[in-house]
């Protein structure tokens, strides 16, 4: 189940008295285990491009109402930095351990590319072409997505940088891509 917030937009120039929030809207989808229909597949997809362009946020449930947990130590509840990554392509999930990871849409297709071509050397301008799509973006557009990518995986090591060259999937990467999740 998804949930999503999309605040309302601030025109440039115009300045609040005072802070306040905007009207919310909450789109809430029940999916059930398997795999998405192309429709409902192609609207997560648009939800996901529209909170990565900054106009909202996407989140799950467990990310807006935690359930009730007994109380554990920091330690045991920091995710393991050398967990498990599991990528499930057919729902656009990918889940370090028990968490998931929100990642924007770029960030799902960079790490899937990768961990579809393990020990593979790419360069900055051969990601941008396969994953972006096209060429003609700043090279270091790569470096920002691998940085953000490196911290939402909480310090698991599964970007190598070959110093020179580019980016490609450590070789002591903890990864699986199930396609028919």
């Amino acid at each position: 189940m998804s949930v999503v917030a999309i605040p309302t937009r601030r025109h440039p120039g115009i300045r609040p008295a005072r802070p306040r929030t905007g009207p919310t809207l909450t789109i809430t989808l029940d999916l059930v285990p398997g795999p998405l229909s192309p429709r409902l597949a192609r609207l997560v997809q648009l939800l996901g491009e529209l909170a990565e362009s900054g106009e909202g946020q996407l989140r799950t449930v467990e990310d807006v109402v935690p359930a009730p947990q007994p109380a554990a130590s920091p330690a045991a509840s920091a995710p393991s930095a050398d967990a498990h990554v599991r990528i499930l392509a057919g729902s656009r999930m990918v889940r370090q351990g028990d968490r998931v990871v929100p990642l924007t849409r770029i960030e799902y297709e960079l790490l899937l590319f990768l961990a579809e071509r393990p020990r593979r050397v790419f360069t900055r301008l051969q990601l941008l072409s396969s994953v972006w799509g096209y060429e003609h973006a700043v090279a270091r557009t790569v470096d920002v997505h691998v940085r953000r990518l490196r911290a939402k995986l909480d310090g698991s090591e599964v970007v190598t940088t070959v110093y020179g060259v580019g980016y490609r999937l450590a070789d002591e990467a903890r990864i699986s891509v199930d396609h028919s999740r």
